[in-house]
């Protein structure tokens, strides 16, 4: 059953991810989405860092709500910043699974400087 929660969440990232880059070439003065391309790096970034912030914020002060709707802004600004990038979120997964049975320790050790 677990394994069906997480194909959903999944599938919940891949429809975002298509609705952003749907997006990106849109003109859509309207839509925040366009906003945020529109002024990439810059604002993507910004925005990301904010949400990263208040994600925190919420998780220390254990408010489970807020942890969720936190993690959901983070996830979306994420999937934007990526979209900005030119990153996929294929590659992205790619690369965790790369790293999976690595030690985080090992691997960030590892990485090139």
């Amino acid at each position: 059953m677990k394994d069906d929660k997480n194909k959903g969440a999944l599938d919940a990232l891949t429809r975002l991810t298509q609705v952003i880059a749907a997006r990106a070439g849109s003109r859509d003065a309207g839509s925040y989405t366009v906003k945020l391309l529109q002024n990439a790096p810059l604002l993507p970034a910004k925005k990301l860092a904010e949400e990263a912030v208040e994600l925190a914020l919420a998780a220390v002060s254990q408010d489970k709500a807020a942890v969720t709707s936190e993690a959901a802004d983070v996830l979306y600004h994420l999937l934007v910043l990526l979209q900005s990038a030119g990153v996929s979120l294929d590659e992205v997964c790619r690369l965790l699974a790369a790293r999976e049975g690595v030690s985080g320790l090992e691997e960030k050790a590892g990485r090139d400087k």
